[in-house]
């Protein structure tokens, strides 16, 4: 198994032509990238021409995205009660992503829900680009361009086209990560913070934080070698870094407690709604009732799955990821794995956790370019092809 714990070197240039040399050695894995969404995106708008059904209007007006909207249109306030005495509150949806929209609603010609679209694909590529700069660093380049182009494959690569918030979190996410590995403090710091504005999730970008920090301090042979004033130079920066991490996303939950007038406010909202977390009682349940019921094949199935996710992460910890890596991806994915509420968002859920797929772009990397490029493009495909599927159901993703 491949030993990921002591990655290639990153080139690197001097001066402004840092950014310009990480933009050329990338342009591949956006270019690709861009290629796939688009893809998709063509495939929506055929299908939805068949259907006679909006791609605009899919990717754009329906379900979460319309709360996102509203609320930066509106504030938040808004609650809906549904005849079965369910209390929707917009407070379950965190705010970055409605403020940009709002943002460029007010200096642009854009709607609420078209500022969400741009958002949402200048994000794609900011994440692509993350994701990449991750696997180069950690894996080499062209292990990077093919855990991007796993990522944009993904069954549910769709929604990286659509006014959802986890283009935007993965962005922020895989940056924060990237920022860790260079031991960038600070910026890890910054980015967690925003994540932590973005989505709940944005909890394991603080653990990856944390416990970057602790490994760090654990191994830190400064102190001992006399040269503590180099080590404590750092380790202000990293001090910084534990403490601004989590402070978008305690700011959140302190401003819906406050406006609840309950210290579980957040959580009481989210019940509402009927997400929470338990361990993944319910979801087993789920599971279990797929399997002695009448869809043995989709309890198999999600039994698979959920096999496939934790074989992937076990052959992370195989290949011995870098800590920052391992935290993040292992914490989305217990996340997703062991909360409650509508099962049919957790492929969604996962997105972010593009860790788990190192080990397959790795292998894939060392194919022959023809047989890389068939299998991705025949995967690409696919997903497009689901996606559109996907999006013309009758619920939401």
């Amino acid at each position: 198994m491949t030993d990921l714990a002591h990655p290639p070197a990153t080139v690197r240039s001097p001066g402004g032509d840092a950014v310009r040399t990480a933009l050329h050695r990338a342009a591949p894995a956006l270019l690709a990238y861009t290629g796939t969404r688009l893809l998709g995106i063509a495939v929506l708008a055929v299908w939805g021409a068949v259907a006679d059904r909006s791609p605009h209007q899919l990717l754009s007006a329906r379900w979460d995205s319309l709360w996102y909207a509203r609320i930066a249109e509106d504030g938040y306030g808004y609650t809906l009660r549904l005849p079965d005495g369910s209390v929707h509150s917009d407070l379950a949806f965190f705010p970055l992503l409605p403020w940009l929209e709002r943002l460029i609603s007010a200096v642009s010609p854009l709607s609420a829900a078209d500022a969400g679209l741009a958002v949402s694909a200048v994000a794609s590529l900011g994440a692509a680009w993350g994701v990449f700069a991750v696997g180069e660093r950690v894996a080499g380049r062209r292990a990077g361009v093919v855990l991007v182009v796993l990522w944009a494959v993904l069954p549910v690569g769709i929604v990286q086209s659509m006014a959802y918030s986890e283009s935007l979190f993965t962005a922020l996410a895989a940056w924060g990560v990237y920022a860790l590995l260079a031991r960038r403090w600070l910026t890890a710091g910054v980015l967690a913070a925003l994540a932590g504005l973005t989505r709940p999730v944005g909890a394991a970008v603080v653990a990856a934080v944390w416990l970057t920090a602790a490994a760090e301090l654990a191994r830190d042979r400064r102190w001992r070698d006399g040269r503590w004033r180099d080590a404590w130079r750092e380790e202000r920066r990293m001090a910084a870094a534990v403490a601004l991490a989590p402070l978008g996303w305690l700011a959140y939950f302190a401003w819906v407690g406050d406006r609840t007038g309950s210290l579980t406010g957040y959580l009481d909202v989210q019940g509402g709604w009927g997400n929470g977390f338990d361990g993944g009682l319910a979801f087993a349940a789920f599971v279990g009732e797929r399997l002695t019921g009448g869809a043995i094949a989709a309890g198999v199935g999600l039994l698979l799955g959920v096999g496939l996710l934790l074989w992937l992460y076990a052959l992370c910890i195989r290949q011995r990821q870098p800590v920052p890596l391992l935290v993040y991806g292992g914490v989305v994915l217990l996340l997703a794995l062991t909360a409650k509420g509508y099962f049919g968002s957790k492929p969604r859920l996962l997105m972010p956790a593009f860790p788990l797929l190192l080990p397959l772009a790795v292998a894939l990397a060392r194919l022959h370019p023809a047989r890389t490029a068939l299998a991705l493009g025949s995967v690409g495909l696919a997903s497009a092809v689901y996606g559109a599927f996907w999006l013309h159901g009758s619920g939401p993703p």
